[in-house]
Formats: structure tokens, C-alpha cells, sequence
């Protein structure tokens, strides 16, 4: 995005001009007197932390060497890595400063932050518009995806599940990338321990180069292989998964506002459609009341379906994964093909959307929503379509 182009540190001089950083974003004045743990952070609060993390990132040779779009996006990942201690840090029982979630937390706050500011504003329209708006989406889940992992390499090693860990950073983001974030991110810092740190993220980065998954998506024979693979434990990535689906399901995600009817209309007419703002109406369930009746109905509509071998659309709001995966999951058990197809619109387009229905969904309800939002990735279907819209 421009305005972390125009802050980026570039040659000849690689200098961080901090003061215009805290200028332009609140949230990084929102770092500063956040305490952190003398132990790993003795250079004092999140703020300072933060700032000489991106200056150890403007240092690192490997960054230098990126094009200069890279740079950028890497330059906000450590901008934006500890976004959520602010609201994550807290004092343990023995007295310890702690902030515990805050790498999910700030997934879910970069989403939000990236997705308000939008594109950089230029005045293309129609099809070039759309498709900034889908690059300013993968560049938004790019980022995403290192904050959320940015942990990862610390302590990979010791993890049971550090495939599935590499090959998901490699299908979101990129683990060079990863790796990159989490030198800057530990030479950032005032530690006793940042040898030992910087040898797990080497051997992190010569683990992900041995399986084919540092500087590029980890391949499966089939998508079929990808799906299953992300649903079993110790299953062999390159084992040829026998394709044995018998029907389709269309999972749409999206929040209330962004488009999910109108893709549906315009690109599966003629296929039934469980609904779950159809079964509310149906069965008289406010959507600021108990759902669990609408929940159980769209479920037993849904094996109806899979019963019977049919394509169907599952049409909700499935903002974060784990209500993707309940149906998901299902469609799984019953040899379904799975395409999940995620639907967005810009912040003001959706509200205009909403404030245009007869029965507009409650401001709080879509915020709740916001708040929880969690972009669909290529790790929970066999097919992941990102739609962007802006009118």
C-alpha cells in the first residue's frame, strides 16, 4: 500500500524516519507505555521494540536484496507484528508481564486495519478497480499470515505439527518471508537468549528449504491431496490422494453486506441454496436471538442434500474458520467436493449496502462480526475463490 511505500526504508540511505511512522498510524502511538517482559524485552516498551525491529529489518541484507514491493510488504508485517499487545498484555499470578494471543489477535486486527484503508484510492474503475481491490485483499492476507506465525520460527522445532505449520505459512504467505520478520523481529530486542533464537529461525528456514516450502507454495499431486492432507494427521503430502467425491458443496464466507446473493445469482442460479437469513425468516429467529435453531435446520437441509448426491450452496455469513469448518466437515463425511468462496466489499460500500435493506442488520451484530473475521485460506477446501466488489 502507498503509505508504508512511501515510509519504507529504501537505498542508499535504508534510513526509518520513525517520526512520520507515528504520524501516520494511531496504532503504532497506541504501542507506546505498553509494558513488555524485562527477560525478552529489556529495551522497553512495544513502541521502542517495534521501532528497533524495523530498523534491524532495514539492516538485514536478505531484505535489501528483495524488489522493492517486497520490501514493503515485509517493512509492514514488523510494523504491524505486535499490533495487539496493547490489548493482550497483561500481569500473570507470579507477576510477569505476558501477552498471551496476541499474534491471532493481531490477525485479525491487521485484517481489519488494511481492509479500512482500502486500496491506495486510485480513480480505475470497472474491471481494473476490481482488480485492485483483489490485490490489495492478497497483499491484506500476506500480511496477515506473518503476523500470525511470526512466532513460529522461535520455537518450530519443538512442535509436533510443524508441517502443517510450514506448508500453511507457505500457501498464505511465504516462509522466507517468515523468517526474515522473526531476525528482525529478535534483533529488535534486549535479550539473553537471541544466539540461540537466531540458530531455531536458521533451522527453521533449512527445515521449510528441505520440504520445498521456503520461497514457494508446497505443491500437492492434487488439490484432492492439499484437502486431505489439511484434515488428517500424519498424512503424506505426496501421497496421490484417490479422488472419490460424489457431489459438490459451495461454502460462501463473507460478511452481511459484502455480496454473497448477488455471486450466487450471477454464478449459480439454478442450484439449491441453504440459507440461513432464509430459515431465520422461515422459522420467525431474529438475528440477535438464539440461532441454534437456525443452525440445526440448515444442517439437516444440508444432508438432505448430501444424501442425496446434489450440488448445493451453503450460504452464511462463515466469517471465521471454525463455523467454515462445521461445514466443511460435514460435506467431508458425506464425499463432497468442497469450493469455499469468500466475498468482501470495502467498508463504506458494504454499510451503504446494509442501511439499503428493509431490515437492516444491527450496527453491533456487524461489528461482532468484523471483529471475528477470519479470510478464508487455500488450507480448508479443494477450491478457494476470492471475490472482491465495490459497488
Amino acid at each position: 500500500m502507498r503509505v508504508f511505500a512511501e515510509l519504507c526504508p529504501a537505498p542508499p540511505y535504508w534510513e526509518l524516519d520513525w517520526d512520520r511512522v507515528r504520524e501516520a498510524f494511531p496504532w503504532v502511538r497506541d504501542l507506546a507505555g505498553v509494558e513488555q517482559d524485562p527477560v525478552h524485552h529489556a529495551e522497553g516498551d512495544v513502541e521502542v521494540h517495534t521501532r528497533m525491529a524495523c530498523e534491524a529489518l532495514s539492516g538485514l541484507p536478505g531484505w535489501r536484496a528483495r524488489p522493492a514491493p517486497e520490501r514493503v510488504r515485509l517493512f509492514a508485517a514488523v510494523l504491524l507484528h505486535d499490533v495487539a499487545k496493547p490489548y493482550c498484555t497483561r500481569r500473570d499470578g507470579d507477576g510477569r508481564v505476558t501477552a498471551h494471543g496476541h499474534s491471532r489477535r493481531g490477525d485479525l486486527m491487521v485484517r481489519r486495519l488494511l481492509w479500512e484503508a482500502g486500496p491506495d484510492g486510485s480513480a480505475r474503475t470497472g474491471r481494473a478497480a476490481e482488480a485492485d481491490s483483489l490485490a490489495a485483499a492478497r497483499w491484506r492476507e500476506h500480511v496477515a499470515a506473518l503476523v500470525r506465525h511470526h512466532q513460529v520460527p522461535f520455537w518450530a522445532l519443538e512442535r509436533p505439527d510443524l508441517r502443517h505449520i510450514a506448508f500453511r505459512v507457505s500457501l498464505l504467505a511465504r516462509n522466507d518471508d517468515l523468517v526474515l520478520l522473526a531476525t528482525a523481529d529478535i534483533l529488535g530486542r534486549h535479550c539473553g537468549d537471541t544466539a540461540e533464537v537466531l540458530d531455531s529461525i536458521g533451522l527453521y528456514g533449512e527445515y521449510c528449504a528441505e520440504q520445498r516450502c521456503l520461497d514457494r507454495p508446497r505443491e500437492f499431486p492434487s488439490d484432492h491431496a492439499r484437502f486431505w492432507f489439511f484434515r488428517k494427521p500424519d498424512r503424506d503430502p505426496d501421497y496421490a490422494a484417490h479422488d472419490d467425491t460424489r457431489s459438490s458443496v459451495t461454502v460462501m464466507s463473507g460478511l452481511p453486506g459484502a455480496g454473497k446473493d448477488t455471486w450466487i445469482a450471477r454464478h449459480l442460479p439454478d442450484t439449491p441454496v441453504v440459507s440461513l437469513d432464509a430459515l431465520r425468516t422461515e422459522l420467525g429467529v431474529r438475528p440477535t436471538a438464539d440461532q441454534r435453531p437456525v443452525a440445526a435446520a440448515a444442517h439437516e437441509r444440508a444432508r438432505e442434500h448430501l444424501r442425496a448426491g446434489r450440488p448445493f450452496v451453503w450460504n452464511a455469513t462463515n466469517v471465521s474458520r471454525q463455523l467454515r469448518d462445521q461445514c466443511v466437515g460435514l460435506a467431508a463425511d458425506y464425499r463432497a467436493r468442497v469450493e469455499i468462496v469468500s466475498v468482501e466489499a470495502p467498508p463504506g460500500v458494504l454499510r451503504a449496502r446494509l442501511d439499503r435493506r428493509e431490515s437492516p442488520v444491527p450496527a453491533a451484530a456487524v461489528e461482532r462480526l468484523v471483529r471475528r473475521w477470519e479470510c478464508p485460506d487455500p488450507t480448508e477446501a479443494h477450491r478457494l475463490t476470492l471475490v472482491t466488489s465495490g459497488g
